[in-house]
């Protein structure tokens, strides 16, 4: 069995992800399978619980207030709206729900006792739910978790080193005390990153060498391939190799053993041929629905047609722990504090963000 480990250093996984690629999938498929069941992957539904109008400058978001990108902002949804959205989710083969909203973080007030009514009403329904909704504190995770959260995503999107040259408005260490506030809970943690946004391969690594050195490591890390979206300001950027998806999945495979590796964003871009190496070296978790967030993804009739193509089978829900109890918002031991953390602005000037926010500008 395979021993995880908390003291990866950069070189050490440089010289992993540059393996011969033959010896690099045997290492990953050997590890994947001392820890998962190969033929099993977990189908999940990403649902834009709040689309649009977002504060901060992330360089590969569409949904960025001060982008000019033509997508349809729309206020948060009802209870009602999500429940059928899962139940729709379910029906189509998915055991989880993840509901995201453009928030930079989590506010007290309606809107978020309206979120906290969705996680109620998914977990009702036998579903594991998960939320990425910002950055939040410990109170808010807490409260979270007793409407029985089960997972919450909150990506590192790249290196530390790298992540500034992406993103301007927040800083990196909150996005480490945002995982550490929901670890002080019961819910799991997802996070991941994205590849192709003009990162070097040392980025690459340095962004496992954070996620591997938590402890516990994320018991979800999904890999992203950027999909440019034009007015974002990495709309040049070129598609990302297969190659480097299936390579990236493979390390992540290696020094997060024992994680749910997700393929998640660019899917649409590669073939059932490519995507089955991906599964191969490590991957055991994806998107299914027309959308992830707002862009692109492929139906969920060809994936299942890929699943039966493979032999790969649904993962049913609470596999890997069990289903939280859902606390009623009358008997919570937590209530809102209307706290008002001052998280960070780090606003130095990334001169494509600048450049993407003024051709807005003139565009509007």
């Amino acid at each position: 069995m395979s021993t995880t480990r908390h003291n990866w250093t950069k070189e050490e996984i440089l010289d992993i992800y540059n393996k011969p690629l033959m010896d690099l999938l045997y290492d990953a498929a050997t590890i994947h399978r001392q820890q998962h069941d190969p033929n099993v992957v977990q189908v999940s539904t990403l649902l834009s619980i709040k689309t649009g109008g977002c504060s901060e400058d992330c360089g590969y978001c569409p949904q960025a207030a001060r982008y000019h990108t033509n997508i349809e902002g729309n206020d948060l949804m009802s209870v009602q709206q999500v429940k059928a959205q899962a139940l729709r989710a379910k029906e189509g083969g998915s055991s989880r729900v993840c509901m995201g909203a453009a928030w930079r973080n989590v506010k007290d007030g309606e809107e978020f006792d309206q979120v906290l009514e969705m996680v109620r009403t998914i977990n009702k329904l036998d579903m594991e739910v998960c939320c990425t909704l910002g950055m939040l504190t410990e109170n808010q995770a807490q409260r979270l978790a007793e409407a029985g959260l089960y997972a919450y995503n909150h990506n590192l999107d790249s290196s530390e080193e790298y992540y500034k040259e992406v993103i301007s408005t927040r800083g990196y260490q909150d996005r480490l005390d945002t995982i550490d506030n929901v670890r002080k809970t019961n819910v799991t943690v997802c996070s991941g990153g994205i590849i192709g946004m003009g990162e070097r391969l040392e980025d690459r690594a340095g962004m496992l060498v954070a996620l591997s050195t938590l402890n516990p490591q994320p018991e979800s890390t999904p890999i992203n391939a950027l999909v440019a979206v034009e007015g974002t300001p990495l709309e040049d950027q070129k598609p990302v190799s297969i190659w480097d998806m299936i390579r990236m999945v493979a390390t992540t495979r290696i020094v997060l053993p024992e994680t749910q590796v997700r393929l998640s964003a660019g899917r649409t871009q590669m073939s059932r041929e490519g995507q089955a190496m991906c599964f191969f070296a490590g991957a055991n978790s994806i998107f299914a629905g027309d959308k992830l967030l707002t862009t692109p993804n492929p139906d969920v009739n060809e994936d299942m047609k890929m699943f039966k193509l493979l032999g790969l089978n649904p993962q049913k829900p609470f596999t890997k722990k069990v289903q939280p109890q859902t606390v009623e918002a009358v008997a919570s031991e937590f209530e809102a504090l209307g706290e008002k953390p001052k998280w960070t602005r780090p606003e130095h000037t990334i001169e494509r963000n600048e450049a993407a926010k003024q051709k807005a500008k003139a565009v509007k």
